[in-house]
């Protein structure tokens, strides 16, 4: 389990919720993740302080009616980012360029999840 001993002041909580799509033209703050992850100061993930604490890069989805699921803020060769929450690829969400996104309040980001792409809010980006 990872501590706030752990973390280095670079780490932070990124909550990102669904924004508007069709099913949901108003988005839902109900469904999204809570990412902690290094971050640079412009707001991107921090590749070289990941691959220091890959274990403490941690991600929680969130859906109404369903159990959240925990996993890990993982990247495949060639600089992928990917959400995996257990052995195998069937269940990973990849992240669309996250690489090159800005976890800034107000921004969006997308993510893929069972082939279909989704839009999610930066709601708020907060030291652990």
């Amino acid at each position: 389990m990872t501590s706030l001993k752990d973390l280095t002041p670079k780490f932070r909580n990124v909550r990102l919720l669904l924004a508007r799509e069709k099913g949901h033209p108003e988005g839902d703050r109900e469904e999204g993740y809570d990412v902690l992850a290094p971050l640079t100061g412009e707001g991107r993930i921090d590749a070289e302080e990941w691959k220091s604490h890959r274990a403490a890069c941690r991600v929680r989805r969130f859906r109404p009616d369903e159990e959240d699921l925990i996993g890990q803020l993982k990247r495949k060769p060639g600089g992928q980012w990917y959400f995996d929450y257990a052995e195998g690829d069937r269940d990973d969400e990849i992240g669309f360029h996250l690489g090159d996104e800005r976890f800034v309040t107000g921004e969006y980001v997308s993510i893929e999840r069972n082939g279909a792409m989704h839009t999610f809010q930066v709601a708020r980006v907060e030291r652990p």
